[in-house]
């Protein structure tokens, strides 16, 4: 499996829009800023006009000044000379300024609305894609529009406009001599043209690249414990090398075409000021050509020269940008959740009920659940048990839509869960998993989390207090203003997940999932929270996910789970009694914990009394403790 983790998989280069698609949908987003963009504009195009002004000032300066002495020129010339120079600074600021205003407010806009459609994208979008790949977007890929939205335009807008100002300068000037440089124009179209392609093609790798890149840092990030505690140093240092080594590898590719593309052109333009300044020479400066005339125009083709290397080099960064538009525009374009229900309950009574009830995730793989009917009464709590993969979170998924049922329906108080909107549905489902998911805040509002948000201190701690919280978070050191560290780091696995028993009693709904929602506490606390999850399930219909049936034994009715269909279901000692698929599960589960009890309790006696059955002699003893 060497090589495989972390890579991610892009579209290919032939499925992409066209770049003119991208770039005029990317610009779009300028379009609510179209008037710090045009002032932007005008600023380019003001700095643009001033490179002919430079090199219309040699033809008067040295026809002017040298040639023909007139004092009226040589006094104007330094004038005139400060003041192309101020209205350059003040027109290159305000294109500077205003253009970065817009490419940064791009950005954001962008970012945030990537952000909001993630927020609204449907889970099996999460469960395809990688946290890596969606970081990259989010971060690196961003970054690289923000160049294709400013410096790039700067150049292309700017560069552009002087390089064809000087042309036409040079034109006027003599037009026969100019249209030389007209002739090598398709040559370096096609250089362009080829250069283009190699970026495009590159830029998507390298941007899957980085992707794996960061999926492979968060992994570390999030799993350095057990990193650490394997030695996998070496391997994840390996692994990180690979993937490093070939982004390397690809962004120096992208180096060697922009290092050919970028002097190939400047050679062609140096090619054809040498044939202009032969040919000039040959003719002896004809009678209508004046010294100022022909260093004016000599001029005017060597200012042409850094407009035309900038504008050739920015094609690297404005094919980045549009691959990384591409990438951006691939998840915004991602259908978000099925939002159309238009039904809304104020308070669920929380009847359940599942109408042969079908999933499919992979149709090469099969259902997951087959044909489930079942009913769920208005306060009944329900325990969902069997082996890893009979459904049992899949059908716990599946109520809150965080998947769409393939076939069937499933109807809370008789309306269909599709008709309901889909912040309705959820407003009535309180959820606790056994993966506790803390966010980098306070107590007090990882209680208080979402709609619950406004909550009342008193409110906070009431529900505290029933999750048996209350002690612990007193005796933090800021009580419930102390942050949680990230993924709520700072605090036990039994105090995380006594937090998120609160804060589904703040929510009070109406129904209730439980995904072994006491794994993580001891013996202790978990009978507290028995006691506190049994006060709370007693209002409310609960379904509760068991993967140790020593907690389910006082649910109304336990349903048994195997490849997707209901085999038994009933009350805890009625399913004993059957001595069927529960009972199996049961005495095979107990058996193992004995079996636990036993080895421990083994270890311990060996490690007191040797492994002899006979106890160790007073004497041993006494010689023992010499050495110890």
């Amino acid at each position: 499996m060497s090589g495989l983790r972390g890579e991610q998989h892009s579209t290919p280069p032939e499925q992409f829009k066209s770049g003119r698609q991208t770039y005029r949908r990317l610009l779009g987003y300028v379009k609510p800023h179209w008037r710090v963009f045009s002032l932007s504009i005008v600023g380019m195009l003001v700095f643009a006009s001033t490179e002919p002004l430079f090199a219309a000032m040699i033809k008067p300066l040295l026809d002017g000044s040298f040639v023909d002495r007139d004092p009226q020129v040589v006094r104007l010339m330094p004038f005139l000379l400060v003041g192309i120079f101020a209205i350059r600074g003040v027109a290159g600021f305000v294109n500077t300024y205003c253009l970065m205003w817009v490419g940064r407010r791009v950005v954001a806009d962008l970012r945030q609305q990537m952000f909001d459609h993630l927020l609204r994208a449907p889970t099996q979008y999460y469960d395809s894609n990688g946290s890596g790949k969606i970081l990259a977007k989010l971060t690196y890929n961003v970054e690289n529009v923000a160049t294709a939205t400013t410096s790039a335009v700067t150049t292309l807008v700017r560069d552009g406009f002087s390089a064809i100002a000087l042309l036409a300068y040079m034109l006027y000037l003599d037009a026969t001599l100019s249209a030389i440089f007209l002739l090598i124009g398709p040559i370096m179209a096609f250089s362009i043209k080829y250069a283009t392609k190699r970026f495009r093609r590159y830029g998507i790798r390298i941007q899957d690249r980085v992707g794996s890149l960061t999926h492979v840092a968060q992994e570390i990030i999030d799993g350095h414990r057990v990193v650490k505690a394997f030695g996998g140093e070496q391997q994840e240092s390996n692994e990180f090398s690979r993937i490093n080594e070939k982004t390397r590898s690809l962004q120096m590719k992208v180096i060697a075409v922009e290092s050919v593309s970028v002097p190939l052109v400047q050679l062609l333009s140096a090619v054809a000021i040498g044939v202009i300044v032969y040919l000039s020479t040959m003719q002896g400066l004809r009678q209508d050509i004046t010294v100022g005339t022909f260093m004016s125009f000599v001029v005017a083709m060597g200012l042409m020269l850094p407009p035309v290397k900038r504008l050739t080099a920015v094609n690297s960064q404005l094919q980045r940008g549009i691959v990384a538009a591409d990438s951006l525009f691939e998840l915004l374009d991602i259908e978000s959740e099925r939002d159309t229900g238009t039904k809304t309950l104020e308070r669920a009574e929380g009847n359940i009920e599942f109408r042969h009830l079908t999933h499919v995730y992979d149709s090469d793989k099969g259902a997951v659940i087959h044909g489930i009917n079942l009913i769920i009464h208005k306060g009944e709590s329900v325990a969902l048990v069997g082996r890893s993969g009979s459904g049992k979170s899949t059908l716990a998924s599946l109520l809150p839509r965080f998947y769409d049922a393939s076939e069937g329906s499933i109807l809370i108080d008789g309306v269909d869960i599709r008709d309901l909107t889909l912040a309705n549905l959820r407003a009535q489902i309180s959820l606790v998993t056994q993966d506790i998911v803390l966010f980098n805040d306070s107590v007090a509002n990882n209680i208080a989390y979402g709609a619950a948000a406004g909550a009342s201190p008193t409110e906070i701690e009431r529900v505290a207090e029933a999750a048996h919280a209350l002690d612990f978070i007193q005796a933090l050191p800021d009580g419930f203003d102390t942050l949680v560290g990230d993924r709520g780091v700072l605090l036990s696995g039994g105090q995380r997940q006594r937090l998120a028993i609160a804060r589904a009693m703040l929510k009070d709904a109406p129904i209730l999932i439980l995904d072994e929602a006491t794994s993580a506490l001891d013996t202790e606390a978990e009978r507290h929270i028995q006691a506190a999850l049994a006060a709370l399930m007693a209002q409310r219909t609960t379904l509760v996910i068991a993967h140790r049936l020593s907690t389910i034994e006082h649910v109304d009715r336990i349903l048994v789970l195997d490849a997707g269909r209901v085999v038994e279901q009933g009350a805890h000692a009625d399913l004993l009694a059957q001595d069927g698929y529960y009972a199996r599960l049961h005495r095979m589960q107990f058996q193992e914990s004995e079996s636990v009890s036993e080895s421990v309790s083994e270890s311990v006696s060996e490690s007191l009394f040797g492994s002899s059955s006979e106890p160790i002699s007073a004497g041993s003893s006494a010689q023992d403790g010499k050495h110890a």
